[in-house]
């Protein structure tokens, strides 16, 4: 009949979407997304989808679970004439996430080299970067199969170091993320306040940078009570107070007259917003440190136990896959994420910081038989936004997330255990403070060189 034939059609339509380009795959889901965002979102959500895997992966009692299937684990049950062939220490714990990690970047990385120069959708190219979307899922799936057969030996020791290098990287376009995200925020609703003549516009401005400046304070206060001890951790008493001096400075450069001036919408509302990443990313840093009794653990703080370790104590060299500042990262990393793929900045010094085009056509979606507005090619003028660098930043991203789910633990092939290493340390402390310095260098530039165009 007439239902079943419309069925069916519609089934034929939804499978050829998936080689398909991408606002023929979600124009369903988003009718009136331009085809850069939605090729942006599709992406990201690859990433996504890796990121869960690889949290179930790390879960505790995980391979547990996996020795209760017949013939799947080595030791584990099994059925008469069925050997146990699958090392489940391999696809679980941080094996897995290394691997999981390695296939990820792999695939990201080899589409950022495919896309560069990539400047319109016109570009052959950009097909394969707007389309055959089970293709590409088929691409990853294969590079994660086979990262699962990558030989122990020196590869999780090697792809630590390498981890530690894109992680870093990717802390800083985080803070550049979060730094556009709050011009953006604070220009939106300062141009709401002058044309309605609505000063909560305003008093909402003031409320979330007190709130932002009281958190950052109250870091501090905790930092110096739990992490560091009167007699002990120098570092951690150089890295809160280097980092708060450092947080104080940029807050008074964004206000000053010269900045106020070339910078209208420069405020304080960014500084508290950075200060705030900042003083998380010194958290973070002090979770690192291999010394215990200057980094104790959220359970001791919240129980009262004293969990400082003893020399020699093995115990000590296991993870500790969930605690607070790993679910904290987490958060960050999906809103860096998801801001990535939709954002549309206005501000010239973070697109170019981005690689962002900041180009595309002003285009609306077209209405077809069915009455809803599907999304178009928007590039075809020019590219919104650089592929390549967009694979590059989602690249970094896997490592991240990776260094995240595994706490930044060097991992030890003999022992098989893992354990925290001061590089780690120095590394989230250089980002925090080469971070500092990018934002600071967005309020001085427009005064520095007042020819160039910095709006």
């Amino acid at each position: 009949n007439t239902g079943t034939l419309r069925l069916c059609r519609k089934g034929l339509e939804n499978a050829s979407c998936l080689c398909g380009s991408a606002p023929c795959l979600l124009c369903g889901c988003c009718p009136s997304s331009k085809n850069s965002t939605i090729t942006r979102l599709v992406f990201s959500c690859f990433l996504l989808l890796g990121t869960f895997v690889s949290v179930i992966m790390i879960l505790p009692g995980m391979e547990t679970q996996l020795r209760k299937i017949p013939g799947f684990c080595q030791g584990g049950t099994s059925i008469p004439g069925l050997e146990n062939h699958m090392n489940c220490d391999v696809i679980v714990g941080y094996k897995s996430v290394y691997r999981l990690g390695f296939a990820m970047t792999c695939f990201f990385f080899l589409f950022s080299v495919i896309m560069v120069c990539v400047r319109s959708s016109r570009d052959p190219r950009a097909v394969l970067q707007n389309g055959v979307w089970f293709l590409k899922f088929l691409v990853l799936l294969a590079i994660t199969v086979g990262a699962f057969y990558i030989p122990d030996g020196t590869f999780h020791t090697v792809w630590f170091y390498i981890g530690m290098v894109g992680s870093f990287l990717f802390i800083i376009i985080q803070l550049i993320l979060l730094i556009d995200f709050a011009h953006s925020w604070n220009k939106v609703w300062v141009e709401k306040a002058e044309s309605s003549d609505n000063k909560c516009w305003f008093a909402g401005l003031l409320s979330f940078t007190i709130t932002y400046y009281a958190l950052t304070i109250t870091a501090v206060v905790l930092f110096f009570i739990y992490y560091t001890k009167p007699d002990d951790c120098t570092e951690h008493k150089v890295f809160i107070s280097l980092n708060l001096i450092l947080c104080v400075i940029v807050s008074i450069v964004a206000i000053l007259p010269k900045i106020q001036e070339a910078q209208p919408h420069s405020g304080l509302l960014q500084s508290s917003l950075i200060s705030l990443y900042t003083m998380y990313v010194t958290w973070s840093a002090m979770t690192n440190n291999p010394n215990r009794n200057c980094n104790p653990s959220l359970l001791s703080l919240v129980s009262n136990v004293n969990v400082t370790e003893t020399p020699g104590d093995e115990t000590s060299k296991h993870v500790q896959w969930w605690d607070a500042q790993g679910i904290v990262s987490l958060v960050i990393f999906l809103f860096c994420t998801l801001y990535a793929s939709i954002r549309s900045s206005s501000n010239a010094q973070v697109n170019k910081l981005m690689q962002t085009e900041g180009g595309g056509s002003d285009v609306e979606g077209v209405v077809g038989e069915d009455g809803f507005s599907r999304a178009v090619d928007n590039e075809e003028d020019g590219v919104t936004y650089s592929y390549s660098f967009f694979h590059f930043h989602l690249c970094l991203a896997s490592l991240y997330i990776m260094m995240t789910l595994t706490n930044w633990y060097q991992p030890d092939t003999s022992t098989q255990a893992m354990y925290s290493l001061m590089p780690a340390v120095w590394v989230k402390m250089s980002s925090s403070w080469l971070g500092l310095g990018i934002y600071l260098w967005t309020l001085i530039a427009p005064v520095l060189f007042p020819d160039r165009d910095f709006s």
